[in-house]
């Protein structure tokens, strides 16, 4: 990366008290729920760092206790920051142990005043006594809900629970990368497993002459379906189901896939998807990994089938050990 510092889009931190009783944002320690506090981060987005300060300034302000995990009580357990690149918006996700607080409409009231390149709020109710960041309801505080970001000419809307990649620099190159790697003919067919808000599918679309994008979480399929229409892509269709359960189907109607797109999370492909790809054998497989760890895993059980044709890693998360890697396979003759 050309300029490596301040890339993330995304932030999570947890809110807590350090033992003066002031309230603090950070990470967790190693191995512990003690909260480091972190005033300024070299990779992520500048624009977060003001916008928390506020937010800690206006629980103090305003009295909103922060959560005690011990306890199980207090209001703000984790904030959650997404920005845009391109456009320019800004996402604030209060994640909190209860449905409201006293003075709710207040402190979103300062906090947009304070910030107007906020574009949105969003509170993100989570009571369970759990280590996930986010629960299951929402109710949107400010704005639309979502914010919007431009890749590759395409326009995507972005929710709060949405896959995006953390860096938009890198990313450009990333997926240039893929779409190289696949060498897309017109007639062909293509698959994209795990297809978050259909970033993928719809750069594939360009190229391709049907698009299936699959991904379990619904939210993000609303979000593909959305971007689709939003950037006039016809080509296309996504549905929320288990990706594994899809392929199945589709080997079973004896259905044919040119190109499988994957982008799996860090702890790889499970072994019935990838069971279930050997069973419709695309001709070509693109794996996008996270994690070489479980991408040389996941290589070991379909290489009776494919070969490795290209392997490029892409610098996505500088200043850490983590690597981006474009895995390119085809299936033997």
């Amino acid at each position: 990366m050309d300029n490596p510092y301040f890339y993330r889009n995304k932030i999570q931190m947890p809110v807590g008290k350090d033992r003066s009783g002031k309230i603090i944002t950070g990470f967790y320690k190693a191995n512990t729920h003690d909260i480091v506090p972190i005033e300024k981060c070299y990779i992520e987005d500048e624009r977060s760092t003001p916008i928390l300060a506020t937010i800690r300034q206006l629980m103090k302000e305003m009295r909103v206790e922060p959560y005690d995990e011990d306890k199980r009580t207090g209001v703000i357990r984790h904030i959650l920051i997404r920005t845009s690149y391109r456009k320019k918006q800004i996402m604030v996700v209060l994640v909190t142990n209860v449905n409201s607080f006293p003075g709710q409409r207040n402190f979103v009231n300062a906090l947009t005043s304070k910030h107007p390149e906020i574009t949105t709020v969003v509170q993100n109710i989570n009571k369970r006594d759990t280590n996930v960041i986010l629960g299951n309801y929402e109710n949107i505080l400010f704005g639309k809900g979502f914010i919007e970001d431009t890749l590759m000419g395409l326009n995507y809307q972005i929710s709060s629970k949405s896959f995006y990649q953390i860096n938009p620099v890198q990313t450009e190159k990333l997926y240039s990368a893929a779409i190289e790697a696949a060498d897309i003919d017109k007639d062909d067919i293509v698959f994209d497993a795990y297809t978050g808000i259909g970033t993928i599918a719809l750069l594939a679309a360009k190229h391709a002459k049907h698009v299936i994008g699959v991904e379990i979480v619904y939210q993000a399929i609303r979000d593909a379906i959305r971007n689709a229409k939003h950037n006039g892509v016809a080509n296309v269709d996504f549905h929320a189901a288990d990706v594994a359960d899809y392929l199945d189907q589709m080997a079973l109607e004896n259905q044919k896939i040119d190109v499988l797109f994957m982008d799996p999370p860090r702890k790889g492909a499970d072994e019935r998807f990838l069971e279930s790809v050997l069973k419709i054998k695309p001709k070509k497989i693109i794996y996008i990994s996270c994690e070489p760890e479980t991408l040389a895993r996941d290589i070991r059980i379909l290489a009776g089938h494919y070969k490795i044709v290209s392997v490029q890693p892409v610098d996505m998360f500088p200043q850490t050990h983590h690597v981006e890697t474009v895995v390119a396979l085809v299936l033997k003759k």
